[in-house]
């Protein structure tokens, strides 16, 4: 069955150019508006246009993007429904999605991936300043310009309202929420989290950046459901034979990705501090220096 595409039509004002991207609740175009040019407009799959919760999920997420307002926060524009479609238009932003350049890049120097770690905890801090809670954090929802080393927080399907009563969440108690490979451990039994689970999240995305490994690995979701649950990250000083990390950027990592939430940082920006304070942290002479300084001279990604 071909899905649905609205190439050429135009909604609440935008002209959609192109189809550019699909997930499993929302198509992406490239549209033209006459106003505001070049933007990105997501439309609800039309198989979801009859789900309460999908469109109730969806305009949740177009009213928080709305409500966080920084830099390093993809803007959004307006969103609403006209001719039966649930559209959200947003600000265009050049460049591609995190995770395809650290796969195709490999590890990231550490003062590239602070510079990329410090700019998502400042979209993060004025989320959470917000009251609201992304619970998605992963580089698949960050768009990264490599021209400008620019990263910019977008996304916000499935955040929540840190301040909202519990008859009003659009989740079940008992299912988690979040992408496994960088929920926090507390989010597994599908209670409220905290900000603590993005700073969980941010710690995980800090360990690939440096590593462009995961800290668990496991063969299928249930494999790395039980690890998550019973057993402790593999340490970023192991997760690579051929990459030496200084002790103390290995211990920041790994106090983001403590178990008990209360064992990790104050808030994202501290995390984010602590991280650039250990790469900037003079290496012992003869240790630690020589990876940066290799990937500084070949490309200086």
């Amino acid at each position: 069955m071909h899905s649905e595409d609205l190439t050429g039509r135009t909604v609440a004002g935008y002209q959609l150019l192109e189809r550019v991207g699909e997930g499993g609740t929302a198509t992406v175009y490239r549209a033209q508006h006459t106003g505001r040019g070049l933007c990105a407009v997501k439309v609800l799959r039309e198989k979801l246009r009859s789900d309460r919760t999908a469109v109730q999920r969806f305009l949740r997420e177009a009213a928080f993007g709305a409500r966080v307002k920084h830099a390093t926060v993809v803007q959004t524009y307006d969103y609403g429904e006209t001719d039966g479609l649930h559209y959200l238009a947003l600000e265009w932003a050049d460049g591609e999605l995190l995770v395809k350049f650290v796969r195709r890049s490999g590890p990231l120097t550490p003062p590239l991936a602070a510079t990329i770690v410090q700019q998502i905890a400042e979209g993060l801090g004025v989320a959470h300043a917000a009251g609201i809670i992304h619970r998605d954090l992963k580089p698949e929802n960050v768009i990264y310009d490599p021209r400008t080393q620019r990263a910019r927080l977008l996304d916000f399907g499935i955040a929540r309202d840190a301040e909202a009563k519990p008859e009003e969440r659009l989740t079940r108690t008992g299912f988690f929420v979040g992408t496994l490979q960088y929920v926090a451990p507390e989010a597994l039994s599908g209670e409220l989290v905290g900000e603590a689970a993005d700073i969980y999240s941010l710690a995980t995305i800090a360990y690939f950046l440096l590593s462009a490994h995961l800290p668990y690995q496991a063969k299928s979701p249930r494999e790395l459901f039980h690890q998550l649950l019973t057993q402790a990250p593999v340490p970023l000083s192991q997760s690579r034979r051929d990459l030496v990390f200084p002790r103390p950027l290995e211990e920041v990592v790994m106090r983001g990705l403590a178990r008990e939430p209360v064992k990790r940082q104050k808030n994202v920006l501290a995390f984010a501090a602590e991280f650039d304070a250990a790469v900037k942290e003079p290496a012992p002479s003869g240790k630690g220096g020589l990876f940066g300084s290799l990937k500084g001279i070949f490309g200086g990604r």
